[in-house]
């Protein structure tokens, strides 16, 4: 198993990220808050977790290892696969799905693309006891990046300007706001990928 990777980035894209280990681009997946702490040609060093398919081997990329813990973990429940567990790692931090499962949070569960009121109730008993308690405090959640910070980081990561990343955010902010006047939580990853198109139609 490939426990980690080390070296300079080689580029940033909005759900993947290329590092140079001994001349080889490593290509993982991974979560726009750990894309948004990538600089192309600075130095690296992320958690890793191979996926193993009959057609496919897919690396997928943490900023420390309990993200990749964690992410191991989600798994371990009925109905979560890889890439489920990293939209759930692309919404909440590590210490915030413990607090969920800890809380028994069923609409911090909801607000994950393709997780439903169901799916929720049936993650929160399966997952109980396997998450633990959360590691930091409470208040961790809260603390955490809003979208905009975190879509403008993850801009200014993949090359832009701050200014133009500032402009970006500026277009997509209905979108955010919409999401969260319908009781949901804005999602940097469909948002980056609306920034990134407002973007190529300025340019």
């Amino acid at each position: 198993m490939i426990a980690f990777v080390s070296g300079p980035v080689a580029a940033v894209g909005p759900d993947i990220a290329v590092v140079e280990v001994g001349g080889v681009g490593m290509a993982l997946q991974c979560t726009p808050n750990t894309l948004s702490g990538l600089r192309v040609g600075q130095p690296a060093r992320l958690a890793t977790s191979l996926v193993v398919r009959e057609d496919s081997l897919t690396l997928y990329g943490f900023a420390d290892d309990d993200e990749r813990q964690v992410f191991e973990l989600l798994q371990t429940a009925s109905g979560v696969g890889p890439r489920l567990a990293q939209a759930m790692l692309a919404v909440h931090s590590p210490d915030a799905l413990r607090l969920a499962v800890a809380t028994g949070d069923e609409k911090a569960l909801t607000a994950v693309p393709g997780i439903g009121k169901k799916g929720a109730q049936r993650l929160l008993l399966e997952l109980k006891d396997r998450l633990g308690e959360p590691v930091g405090r409470p208040a961790a959640a809260a603390a955490a990046p809003g979208w905009g910070d975190q879509l403008h980081a993850a801009l200014v990561g993949l090359g832009y300007a701050p200014r133009e990343a500032e402009d970006a955010v500026g277009a997509v902010a209905p979108q955010a706001e919409a999401a969260v006047a319908a009781g949901g939580t804005p999602q940097v990853a469909q948002l980056l990928r609306a920034a990134l198109q407002t973007l190529n139609r300025a340019r």
